[in-house]
């Protein structure tokens, strides 16, 4: 059976079911599974010794917060994040997820609608992890992002995604040329259909869908190996379908 693409309906459907009575999940609990593989999947393709330098660029929203818990376990990892969010989130969860990075003395710049900050930052790092908008993101991008997501392409670093690349629509993928173009992705839960065409490495993250919701929304999703938190999907069918 081949794996699933889902549409944004589903993708918001299966979230509230994970953080309803019948999921029993909490939103920490599910942030932080999800920063774990975002974390485990860069540090499989970037090893330390070669990409110390990580520029971690959070959106306010959940992602932004994904973004966080993967800066925090990067630096127990033993890289040197630093945090970028030009918009920080309002939200508890958010304030202390930045505060539990301040206790791991990773730099965060402060936030500003200039770009000065990020260019210097670019300067000095060696690989991006993209956690800015997620898969509720709507065109067009808003300041000041309409002018960090240009700089992060002209820096020529290498990318990692978290779940839609940023400037992505989340089912109709980069049609609007206004996107990021990473060289990794890390989808959580189940890929969006707006990226089945993305060529680069696509792992999976976010082992913690209960069986009972593969089933009822019939996810497919291919076996983790062993204990990792992540799968590469290359050797998955690329005749995915979609729901």
């Amino acid at each position: 059976m081949s794996l699933r693409y889902i549409s944004a309906r589903v993708a918001q459907q299966i979230d509230e079911e994970l953080m309803s009575s019948v999921g029993a999940f909490s939103i920490d609990q599910l942030m932080e599974l999800a920063g774990l593989a975002c974390a485990k999947v860069l540090a499989t393709v970037y090893a330390k010794d070669r990409y110390p330098r990580v520029l971690v660029c959070c959106g306010p929203g959940n992602q932004g917060g994904d973004g966080l818990v993967a800066a925090r376990h990067l630096g127990m990892f033993g890289y040197e994040p630093t945090v970028y969010m030009p918009k920080p989130g309002s939200k508890d969860i958010y304030k202390r997820l930045e505060k539990q990075c301040e206790n791991m003395e990773i730099p965060i710049l402060p936030p500003s609608n200039g770009v000065e900050d990020l260019q210097n930052a670019l300067q000095s790092s060696d690989v991006i992890l993209d956690a800015i908008f997620g898969f509720s993101f709507k065109p067009p991008i808003r300041t000041p992002f309409d002018k960090v997501l240009p700089l992060l392409t002209e820096s020529r670093l290498p990318i990692v995604s978290v779940d839609i690349p940023s400037g992505w629509d989340v089912e109709k993928g980069n049609d609007l040329g206004v996107g990021l173009k990473p060289d990794v992705l890390v989808s959580l839960t189940a890929p969006k259909e707006g990226v089945k065409d993305f060529t680069g490495r696509h792992f999976l993250g976010g082992r913690f869908v209960p069986k009972s919701l593969e089933k009822k929304f019939e996810l497919n999703l291919p076996p983790y190996p062993g204990a990792d938190q992540i799968v590469e999907l290359d050797s998955c069918p690329k005749q995915a379908l979609h729901l």
